[in-house]
């Protein structure tokens, strides 16, 4: 057996591993399962200021969980908290505050503002413990922990934070918490070599999620099998990962957890000799990490390959890999970078090209120090020193450091380290001629080796391993099973669709006939409807001689009416000017007004295009205006016209048009003594459903005190209370501040105005 080789590639891995663990530590972010569209509507139909501020949290800490770190969603998540806090203000729930202020600290940290997001988070912290906020408090401790990077130095204030963070959830109760908080610690433990104290943390974390039916478990078997992997206890650390794999398989999860999962389970391949099946899953793990773009993943599975490689005797290949993959997939890592420094000076070491190795042997020393004592990879990195030195005859040196790795790897119980570390030491003893040590470091590492490798242990490795590949024939089995019954119902349904098509061809032609025989049917119907079609045509073309005739005919009617009341008013006119009666003058003036108030009508009647409906708007606006050229009274009275557009009948406009003659003509007649000024208003304007209200008002002297509307023998009065009656309307009068006429009818809608 090639001993450096196989050493070598065992400790290599083990160095490559803790890379992906603490990038996975960093990379992950637990992604809060909520559904944006459907927050922002609860929010917006929220009329309970609580639940709203509650609802503005849940979807601000969405947007900070959420996947890819861009600044918008960042954006998004500070407004939510500061709509949130503004809320808050006014109904001042304390729990609120505090949660407030937590998710502050968590933008800040997300954003890249440490110094803030410390100072933010404590304050958190404070607060929930101040107003024993005990769960909240345990996630604001939980919460800073992550804000340390995952340095070997930050690890002991990692593990007391944690720890205060598991003391709070169980306090509360929190299971969840408890579980994932313990998993964290379990993590921790591991990274820094404690396999121990990791396993008992990971178990525990294993049982609390069990406890609660948490079902996304496959993290934990994950992290137990690399712990059983730190302790050479193979066939736990199968068992784990292949749990690990299935239960991923059951929830459906291939991300980079899963990368991770695969990538674990070649390992332990790989420290069994099984090759194949290592190869096996590095290449899933390695094919998992680009779907997912992962450069850090993918270099990491790629150095693990490459391990393979120079297992394998491929040293140029292996070399090959790892800078192409570099280049390839760039990533910025200092620890990741020596990881892969530490596969290139053990793979120069196996190749006795001493001037490269020693190279990136001053890197590792000038990183991780002369003992490996830096950054948490003793273990790993001490076996490859102490086979370089080895190799280098540099046995002064190697002894130092060969005793340090087997204290080291006795703590770990690591029997497989310590085998392979006492066979070194025997050919280091055998070279130098010191054969008593060599022969009592052989006699333990054949102890040790057979502890390792005994046969019931390989047996009980060889049946896990059966067993997971007979669940996995079974489930191929059921999924041809599956997939036979979905051939035969193909094959059925094949079938009927056959018969289907052909009974579809059938109606087809049927349908076919059916169609020619209607068509020729149709075809007839048509002439007959073309002679038809014709014949009404023609009928119309009648009509509209006849109708353009009416319509030429009532306009012609309409002009020679309006013609004959201008005649008679030009009569009246004339006659006017042989009398001295005042009284006669005035009555004949007033019917002058009434025949020129119908005359508009008939005027707009046949200068329109509508022959039947006047648009009120226009005569009012006309009728005003004639008076006030009747009366010159532009300087002494105002008149302000408000009048909608509304549209009625002749038999209606000429009533309304003799009230509007008469009203105005009182007012200005008999409201404004001695040349007073003042105000007349006229309004006109259709109240809905087709009622109509005229009102006319001034503020002028009104009417006498003793005036009753009942008893007057005024002919005006009488004219526009007899024409309200024949529009079927009410005449109101109102004697306050001047006068006010008010009449409200229902428009008639038999006929609609065509424009």
């Amino acid at each position: 057996m090639n001993f450096g080789l196989y050493f070598l590639s065992k400790n290599l891995l083990r160095i490559v591993f803790f890379s992906l663990v603490l990038m996975f530590s960093c990379s992950v972010k637990a992604q809060t399962q909520e559904n944006p569209a459907l927050l922002r509507k609860q929010i917006s139909s929220s009329t309970n200021t609580t639940q709203k501020i509650a609802l503005l949290l849940r979807l601000s800490n969405y947007y900070i969980t959420k996947k890819g770190e861009l600044k918008a969603d960042l954006d998004s998540a500070a407004i939510l908290n500061r709509q949130a806090k503004a809320l808050n203000m006014k109904s001042g729930d304390p729990l609120s505050a505090g949660k407030i202020i937590f998710l502050d600290a968590k933008i800040d940290k997300e954003r890249g503002r440490k110094t803030i997001a410390f100072s933010n988070m404590k304050q958190a912290l404070s607060y929930f413990e101040k107003n024993h906020f005990k769960e909240q408090a345990g996630e604001a401790y939980n919460e800073l922990s992550y804000m340390y990077d995952n340095k070997p130095e930050y690890f002991d204030t990692k593990i007391k934070l944690k720890e205060k963070a598991l003391e709070l959830f169980k306090n509360s109760g929190s299971k969840l918490n408890q579980a994932g908080v313990l998993k964290d610690l379990g993590e921790l433990y591991y990274i820094k070599e404690n396999a121990d104290k990791a396993l008992g943390l990971l178990k525990q974390s294993l049982s609390v999620y069990q406890s609660v039916k948490f079902r996304e478990l496959q993290s934990v078997y994950n992290l137990i099998s690399q712990v059983e992997i730190q302790k050479a206890d193979y066939e736990e650390a199968l068992r784990y990962g292949l749990l690990a794999e299935k239960t991923a398989e059951s929830v459906n999860d291939y991300s980079l957890q899963m990368c991770s999962i695969y990538s674990n389970i070649g390992m332990v391949y790989y420290y069994l000799r099984q090759n194949d099946d290592a190869m096996k899953y590095w290449e899933k793990s390695l094919a998992t990490a680009k779907k997912n773009k992962d450069n850090g993943y993918i270099r990491t599975v790629a150095n693990n390959i490459s391990t393979m490689l120079i297992r394998q005797k491929k040293f140029k290949q292996a070399i090959t890999m790892i800078q192409e993959y570099r280049e390839k997939y760039p990533i910025v890592d200092q620890n990741f970078e020596m990881s892969e420094n530490y596969i290139l000076f053990s793979t120069y070491t196996i190749l006795k090209q001493f001037n490269e190795a020693e190279a990136y042997y001053k890197k590792l020393v000038a990183y991780y120090g002369e003992n490996a004592e830096k950054n948490n990879q003793q273990a790993s990195l001490l076996r490859s020193f102490v086979f370089y030195h080895y190799q280098t005859r540099n046995f002064d040196k190697m002894y130092r450091e060969a005793r340090l790795f087997d204290s080291i790897a006795k703590n770990n119980g690591n029997d497989m380290l310590r085998s392979e570390n006492h066979l070194m030491w025997f050919k280091a003893d055998s070279i130098q001629g010191k054969y008593l040590d060599a022969i009592q470091h052989y006699q333990l590492y054949k102890k040790l080796s057979d502890s390792v490798f005994n046969g019931e242990k390989s047996k009980q490795i060889n049946s896990l391993k059966i067993q997971f590949e007979t669940e996995q024939k079974d489930k191929n089995i059921q999924l041809l099973t599956q997939k036979a019954k979905l051939q035969d119902i193909k094959i059925a349904n094949d079938t009927f669709i056959k018969y289907v098509f052909i009974g579809s061809i059938l109606a087809l032609i049927l349908f076919a006939a059916l169609l020619y025989n209607r068509s020729r049917l149709k075809s007839n119907a048509n002439k007959n409807l073309e002679l038809k079609r014709k014949q009404i045509d023609e009928q119309n073309e009648q009509l509209k001689k006849l109708l353009s005739e009416k319509e030429w005919l009532l306009k012609e009617i309409h002009h020679r009416v309006k013609n004959n009341l201008q005649i008679v008013i030009s009569l009246l006119n004339t006659q006017s000017a042989y009398l001295d009666n005042e009284d006669a003058l005035m009555a004949i003036q007033n019917s002058q007004h009434r025949m020129h108030a119908m005359s508009l009508i008939h005027q707009k009647l046949y200068q329109s295009d509508n022959l039947s409906m006047i648009d009120m708007s226009w005569y009012i606006y006309e009728l005003i205006t004639y008076i006030k050229e009747c009366y010159s009274s532009e300087r002494k009275i105002n008149f302000t016209v408000d009048t909608d557009k509304v549209f009625l009948d002749v038999a209606q406009a000429v009533p309304m048009g003799l009230i509007v003659n008469e009203a105005v003509n009182n007012t200005v007649k008999y409201a404004f003594p001695d040349d007073r000024k003042g105000e007349v208003f006229v309004s006109f304007k259709n109240t809905g459903e087709d009622l109509c209200e005229l009102m006319i008002s001034d503020n002028g002297v009104g009417l006498p005190e003793d005036f009753n509307i009942e008893e007057t023998e005024s002919l005006g009065m009488n004219l526009m209370r007899g024409l309200t009656d024949q529009l079927d309307g009410t005449f109101h009068l109102e004697n306050k501040g001047g006068l006010k006429v008010t009449i409200t009818f229902r428009k008639n809608t038999e006929i609609t105005p065509s424009n």
